[in-house]
């Protein structure tokens, strides 16, 4: 008899969409009652998350899933990327003995942590290894799935089994080198549209600046990623001193976000008469914020502003080199019961305690685990270029 194959089950985080006109607004309710989206107590946070998502099923957001024919493609995509990720990691000839599943986890819509932890439970997982859709850390998004895998998995009784978790990786080779080629390709058909003067706007979901003030990496670790996305295309493509921005966008709510905003990104660049190029790095597939908000919106505004010309990359979807990345990750981890960031070193500077590997505390009943405590391999923030 053969010997039994070691089953590992691959969770991988993202944040879900609604699925049909009438989810837009349970979908919102449920974002923003998230208590690392708006941090007040629960009263406070029902009030002004029943407000916000009436407010914007009725016109914002539902204006935009109507535009997707009434959903959101982002489970599809998802659904996308963890099979070929699936398929790179059982074609390991090298781990004959290792069986791999994908489980895609959404945070806001189904499917939901309560039911892929039982269906995980149910496979028989032997290790679970988390790994978000999110190439940065946020307490938004990544701190939050695993806080809410960890409520259900204690109801399901759930937390005795082996697991690990790849917090982020900002600096990942297959996402740079995926993300470089989708740049170079765009960039190529806009020089060849006889655009010359060219800034590329690496385009991330905004937050509240408290949040970053609070100790989150997410920002720096944007501005990492597009800095070594912008040194690779430099150094592969032979773009000499490629010119390249960092810019926020979806901001929500009256509080103050980081910036520049991606409107005040692309009025910057209309006053400088450039053509703007807009990869939206902090996104890993298309959805909503990509196909809408930076394809409609902002292609809108730009025109309105009389930019010379408007392009857009695509995220790195399932481009081979992303998905290999992804699958390195989860192979270098299966002897690991922490959580790490990619390459087992902790990247964020001391300022941000909010990290995950420095902050989480696991739950009472899960096996015991060192969280990674090596030293730091982080950089001062890089120099935008102007």
């Amino acid at each position: 008899m053969a010997d039994k194959k070691q089953k590992i089950a691959v969770v991988v985080f993202n944040l879900g969409g609604p699925d049909a006109p009438e989810a837009v607004r349970p979908f919102l309710l449920n974002f923003f009652m998230d208590p690392n989206i708006i941090r007040l107590p629960v009263p406070f946070r029902c009030f002004i998350a029943s407000m916000i998502a009436n407010k914007r099923s009725k016109a914002e957001a539902r204006e935009s899933y109507d535009e997707l024919g009434g959903s959101s493609p982002l489970l599809e995509n998802s659904k996308q990327q963890a099979a070929a990720l699936e398929n790179y990691l059982n074609a390991d000839k090298d781990n004959k003995n290792i069986e791999y599943k994908s489980f895609i986890c959404m945070r806001y819509w189904h499917p939901m942590s309560a039911q892929v932890v039982r269906e995980v439970r149910d496979w028989g997982a032997d290790k679970v290894i988390f790994l978000p859709l999110y190439p940065q850390f946020s307490t938004t998004t990544t701190w939050s799935s695993l806080e809410n895998w960890d409520k259900h998995a204690k109801e399901a009784g759930y937390l005795g089994v082996e697991r690990s978790m790849i917090c982020c990786y900002p600096f990942n080779q297959g996402f740079i080198e995926a993300s470089a080629e989708n740049i170079h390709a765009k960039y190529q058909e806009a020089v060849k549209n006889g655009h010359d003067n060219i800034r590329v706007l690496f385009s991330a979901h905004g937050l509240p600046e408290d949040v970053i003030k609070d100790g989150d990496p997410y920002q720096w670790q944007c501005e990492q990623s597009a800095q070594k996305i912008a040194t690779l295309i430099e150094e592969k493509y032979g773009i000499d001193l490629l010119e390249w921005r960092i810019c926020y966008q979806s901001r929500v709510g009256p509080k103050k976000w980081i910036g520049p905003s991606t409107e005040e990104a692309l009025e910057q660049a209309a006053h400088d008469g450039k053509s703007v190029l807009i990869y939206p790095h902090a996104f890993t597939q298309e959805h909503v914020e990509t196909l809408v908000e930076l394809d409609v919106e902002y292609k809108e505004e730009a025109d309105k502003m009389g930019l010379e010309g408007y392009y857009r990359a695509e995220t790195v979807g399932t481009h081979p080199s992303f998905i290999a990345g992804l699958g390195e990750m989860v192979k270098d981890h299966i002897g690991q019961q922490t959580i790490q960031a990619d390459g087992g070193k902790l990247l964020c500077p001391e300022q941000y305690d909010r990290c995950c590997q420095r902050a989480y505390k696991k739950p009472e009943g899960v096996p015991e685990c060192t969280l990674c405590t090596s030293e730091t391999d982080a950089t001062s923030s890089p120099q935008k270029a102007a």
